[in-house]
């Protein structure tokens, strides 16, 4: 039956934990928001590649739209044509009116034509301007992304090694600690910006949170009869004993 590690042991594993996942915290400082940026600009580049794609096929559509209203108006104009030379061969008024009303109505559909073209036309011309200004704006943010990139992985190559050999130790370091400990460990690390779960006491003071550990606490933490948190910010506290080089646990 496997002994129960001491109370503190447990702590010399608790702290030991604290100082190797404060080690990979500084590591993930030292990146930065490079890693958020990387992938905020990935999302914005994506996003605006789709847009450009979109923008075109519209550019596109409008610009056969307006082949087939010039085309119309060609059609309508030959056809003008056609009922003038067919006006010399009529025989009575009849087919004499019916013809002067086609050109007439060829007429209408060259000046309607015409109208929808310069409309298209200009409104072709906004496209091609938002256009432009959407594809300067994805060339900038990919220039931006590469930049970003090179930086991030200048960091990774720097840290990489490092960080496996870390996270390796962390994983190990917390085999030997009990589930309830942890949990708190980890809850409290996620509660401070700075990672802190386990803090030593300082001229009678909460290393983390620097508020005043009475004398009797004090004296109760260098007992090592029980794990004690700070009663102001909820970090595990540990004595000088536990956390010098002689009392180090191995990794």
């Amino acid at each position: 039956m496997a002994v129960e590690a001491s109370i503190a042991d447990k702590l010399r594993m608790l702290w030991n934990l604290q100082l190797n996942d404060s080690q990979l915290d500084e590591i993930q400082i030292l990146k930065g928001e490079l890693p958020m940026e990387v992938a905020d600009l990935e999302d914005e580049v994506a996003g605006l590649d789709t847009r450009i794609k979109k923008m075109k096929a519209v550019l596109k559509e409008s610009e056969q739209d307006i082949a087939k209203m010039q085309t119309s108006s060609k059609e309508a104009d030959a056809n003008i044509k056609k009922y003038q030379k067919q006006l010399d061969e009529v025989k009575n008024n009849r087919e004499y009116e019916a013809l002067q009303k086609e050109i007439e109505l060829a007429k209408l559909d060259i000046q309607l034509s015409e109208k929808r073209v310069r409309e298209a036309k200009a409104g072709l011309e906004g496209k091609k301007e938002s256009l432009a200004i959407a594809e300067a704006k994805f060339e900038a943010k990919q220039k931006e992304l590469e930049v970003k990139k090179v930086e991030l992985q200048s960091v990774i190559e720097k840290t990489e090694g490092e960080e496996k050999r870390l996270r390796k130790q962390s994983e190990k370091a917390r085999e030997g600690i009990e589930t309830r400990l942890l949990n708190a460990y980890d809850k409290t690390r996620r509660t401070y910006r700075n990672g802190i779960a386990v803090a030593t006491v300082e001229r009678n003071s909460c290393g983390g949170c620097f508020n005043n550990v009475p004398p009797q606490v004090h004296l109760e933490i260098g007992l090592h009869k029980r794990v004690i948190a700070c009663e102001h910010c909820g970090r595990i506290l540990v004595d000088q004993s536990i956390v010098s080089p002689e009392s180090m646990v191995e990794a």
